[in-house]
């Protein structure tokens, strides 16, 4: 057993090896991953809370005390991965492994965890002025994306560097949040509704998918019935529906565009299972009597997985783009930094704010680019034929 799981982690890296030998490629990961730090150590770098200040002597760090469950679950996730890449577990145990200590972290971190409940963004801004402290130490954006800076007077939107008591790179809202800040939090938003819908329509592509192929005959005919049905729902309408009756979530814009999404995986998993079904692997594993879960999952799905990867990067953008133009009509998510929200902004006042269309517009340009880019690459690496004539 050992010489097949060789050659199959043989052939991932060849095509891992293929796929970011481009150079495109390699700018949508860069970008993706620049993406993923932001998001993970979003309270550190814009926050109006100092990462220290010192105060009769005594060293304190007020940004921890107002952490939240999430901000910890994103920092545990982002330093176990690295740990889970070198080990020689098969893939299945890496997931079993991230899953459980993913789970014993949020159940940790919710318990224990117990965050301020009033939030006064400006007490320290009004501490430093009053000369409170010994010194302090504020993060590179040194304001929170909720924070509408009241202590300043009447804030609202500010164009880039208009102001020369305050600086702000990216300019402000209409409520007069720091751009920036907002933009640096809502990648969380882009980010997280992209993977999770993702997963969610892939995991429901998978087994649907796999049944139907392996299956085949009267499960392939309801599979496909299923399929249709699914295809031929809205999902932006759906969104819009559930927005209208339930209120603005963002579990219920992944949920929806998870469930609205997979029927796109079963037909590529589908396929790829009645083209494996009578490869002699396959019959061997049946005949040697091993389980459906095993035979499907462990020695099917690794040999058909390409496609739905190709999928995948895809959808991600898809996701982006739809909590993006849902954002943007004005029923995403309340009070919270989203790119669509931003963009919104740009067209709501008498004039056009060009801060508010260039930088946030710009985002999600570019990081939907990142993900069609990593999607085309892995393409062509994964179909023989592109990647002769290439």
């Amino acid at each position: 057993m050992s010489e097949p799981v060789k050659q199959r982690q043989s052939y991932w890296r060849r095509i891992l090896g293929h796929t970011f030998v481009r150079w495109g490629a390699r700018l949508g990961l860069l970008w993706v991953a620049i993406l993923a730090i932001v998001g993970v150590f979003a309270p550190f770098l814009a926050s109006s809370f100092p990462l220290l200040l010192s105060q009769g002597g005594a060293i304190s760090s007020p940004v921890l005390t107002y952490l939240q469950p999430l901000d910890v679950l994103l920092l545990v996730v982002f330093f176990t991965l690295p740990l889970l890449y070198p080990r020689r577990f098969t893939l299945l145990h890496k997931l079993l492994i991230l899953s459980s200590l993913l789970a014993l972290a949020a159940v940790s971190a919710y318990t224990w965890i117990k965050p301020q409940q009033l939030v006064i963004y400006e007490q320290y801004r009004v501490a430093e002025a009053a000369g409170s402290y010994d010194w302090v130490l504020y993060a590179p954006v040194p304001y929170s994306p909720k924070d509408y800076q009241r202590d300043r007077g009447d804030t609202g939107l500010e164009a880039p560097l208009s102001q020369q008591q305050r600086s702000h790179w990216f300019g402000t809202e209409q409520n007069g949040a720091d751009v920036l800040s907002r933009m640096i939090h809502a990648s969380r938003i882009a980010l997280g509704i992209g993977f999770v819908a993702t997963g969610i329509a892939m995991l429901l592509g998978v087994i649907i998918g796999g049944l139907m192929g392996y299956f085949s005959g009267a499960v392939d005919i309801l599979g496909m019935r299923l399929v249709e049905i699914f295809e031929a729902v809205p999902t932006l309408f759906l969104l819009l529906t559930f927005v209208a009756f339930f209120g603005r979530s963002l579990y219920i814009m992944m949920v929806i565009i998870g469930i609205t999404s997979w029927p796109g995986y079963a037909r590529y998993v589908r396929a790829e299972f009645l083209r494996l079904r009578k490869q002699d692997f396959v019959q061997a594993a049946e005949a040697a009597g091993l389980p459906l879960s095993s035979i499907l999952f462990r020695h099917m799905l690794p040999n058909g997985m390409g496609p739905v990867l190709v999928a995948a990067s895809f959808g991600v953008a898809s996701a982006i783009l739809a909590e993006a133009t849902l954002s943007f009509l004005g029923l995403g998510l309340v009070d919270d930094p989203s790119w669509g929200e931003m963009l919104n902004q740009a067209v709501q006042s008498s004039r056009f704010n060009w801060w508010m269309a260039a930088f946030p517009g710009g985002a999600i340009f570019f990081t939907v680019f990142a993900y069609n880019l990593i999607g085309e690459s892995l393409r062509d690496a994964i179909d023989p034929y592109l990647s002769k004539s290439g």
